[in-house]
Parts: structure tokens; C-alpha cells; sequence
């Protein structure tokens, strides 16, 4: 019998300062399929693409059991691909909620792994921060109980718009002292503070994608890990929209750079 791939040490390995891998984050089987096709090497998920599947807030703590559904689906999918996904602040205040959902929601598969390979587990919540120590007691916890996972900080100060370049190095020592595989810091960040974080880690940073930098830039400044976040989803709705806006102003539909029904139907 053979051995299920180990994706969550083939996970850790694409995470290379100076070498970003891009993450794309899906919302649906689909999706994922569609991103592992083009050749990409992990797939995340998006929290906004979850929560608006079932009508609820982003970062809202309703996106438990969906995202944890939608983990198991993929794995199922792409039993060969690396998986993270977007776990908002935990589900919980403190450490042992947080440890009991990623339980619950990443059961152990029958040779004992988890099904998912990473996380991203943030310091706020309904754009408020936390304090350090909060998220830092989370990552600790979490480490101890699955050793295995690679967890990424999410750190928050800049996507909520507090310019404060000091509090995020803070965030970063605590963070990475407490055992955190990866940091993450969303925003719309200049280049100078994108190298100062990455000079100032010890482990690798992870950016949201840009539409100030390409991929060879973030490279240069010592960036690990690109992620898309919402970006495809938010483009499929947009360009879902612009087709809608064609039929309505009376004009024939716009197929020629649409995948086809067969596409969808082909998938694995």
C-alpha cells in the first residue's frame, strides 16, 4: 500500500525568503481544482469567499463548520496538494477553544495527520486588536497540540490602518517566539516597510498580493509567501457582473475567454 503524500512538509518547504510561492485562495472545490491545474503548488482558502457562501459576516466567527467543511471537500479533491486555509482569530478567546476547534474542524486523517497543512490565525477581530500575548497564547497552544501545522501570524496593525511599523515588529518577536511557523502582514504596504519586516523576522513573512509589486520585487525585499486573499473571488464576482452588464445593455453574451461548461465538468 502506498503512502499518502506528505503534503504538510512539502507545505513548509515552498515557504523561501527571496523565493515567494504564490498562494491562491479559493472558495469552492472548483476553484481549487481550476488554481492546482494551472500549476500552482498550494491552495488557500478565503474567508470572505466562505463567509459570503453562506451569507454571513467576513471575521465574524460564523465560518467555522463551512470552512471546515470545505477543508475536508478539498482534501478529498486534491489529496496530493498542500492545503491552509484562513481560520479568523481561532473561534475562540483563548487558547483552548482555539486548539479544540482546529480539532473539530481538521480531524485527524487514518494515518493520524491532520487534513489540512497550515493556518493563518489573526490578532483582531471585528477590527479591533488584540493584545500580543492573546494571539501569542493562541500560536503557543495550538504548536504544542499539532506540532506538525504550520501556523501563520496574521498581523493586522496596517490592514486595519494603524501605521505603526514598531508595533508590528513587537507583534512579530512575540509571535514567532511563541512558536509561529510564518508571519503574515495584510495591507497596502510600501516596499521600504515590506523590507523592514523581512529584515526583522526570523521566520518567513507572507504579503498580500499587489497591484504595486510583481512577484520578482517581493522576491528582492525577501518575501516568502504571496497570498491572493480574496482577489480571484472578488474578480469572478466583478467579471460575473461586467457579463450581466453586456446581456443587459443589449448586446450578445461574451464567451471567447470564458471556460467552457466541459471544463468544469472534466475536473478530477
Amino acid at each position: 500500500m502506498t503512502a499518502p503524500p506528505d503534503t504538510t512538509s512539502a507545505f513548509r518547504e515552498l515557504h523561501v525568503p527571496g523565493d515567494p510561492f504564490i498562494l491562491p485562495c479559493a472558495w469552492d472545490v472548483a476553484s481549487a481544482q481550476f488554481f492546482a491545474e494551472a500549476g500552482h503548488r498550494a491552495v488557500g482558502t478565503t474567508s470572505l469567499g466562505v463567509a459570503a457562501a453562506i451569507g454571513a459576516a467576513d471575521e465574524d466567527r460564523e465560518t467555522l463548520t463551512a470552512t471546515a467543511d470545505l477543508v475536508a471537500a478539498l482534501r478529498r479533491a486534491l489529496p496530493e496538494q498542500p492545503l491552509t486555509c484562513d481560520f479568523e482569530d481561532g473561534y475562540g478567546d483563548g487558547p483552548e477553544p482555539v486548539v479544540a476547534s482546529v480539532r473539530e474542524a481538521f480531524a485527524a486523517d487514518p494515518t493520524g495527520r491532520l487534513i489540512i497543512d497550515g493556518i493563518n490565525i489573526q490578532d483582531s477581530r471585528q477590527n479591533r486588536m488584540s493584545e500580543p500575548g492573546a494571539l501569542a497564547a493562541k500560536v503557543a497552544a495550538v504548536k504544542e497540540a499539532c506540532p506538525d501545522l504550520f501556523v501563520n501570524a496574521r498581523i493586522d496593525t496596517f490592514w486595519l490602518g494603524q501605521d505603526s511599523l514598531g508595533e508590528v515588529l513587537e507583534r512579530i518577536d512575540a509571535y514567532a517566539g511563541a512558536g509561529a511557523d510564518g508571519i503574515f502582514v495584510p495591507g497596502d504596504l510600501d516596499l521600504p516597510t515590506v523590507e523592514a519586516i523581512t529584515g526583522h523576522s526570523r521566520i518567513p513573512v507572507n504579503v498580500l498580493a499587489s497591484p504595486r509589486y510583481s512577484r520578482t520585487t517581493l522576491a528582492e525585499a525577501g518575501v516568502a509567501r504571496i497570498s491572493t486573499g480574496s482577489l480571484p473571488y472578488r474578480a469572478a464576482m466583478s467579471e460575473a457582473l461586467r457579463s450581466l452588464a453586456v446581456l443587459a445593455d443589449d448586446s450578445p453574451a461574451e464567451t471567447e475567454n470564458v471556460l467552457s461548461y466541459r471544463a468544469f465538468t472534466e475536473l478530477g
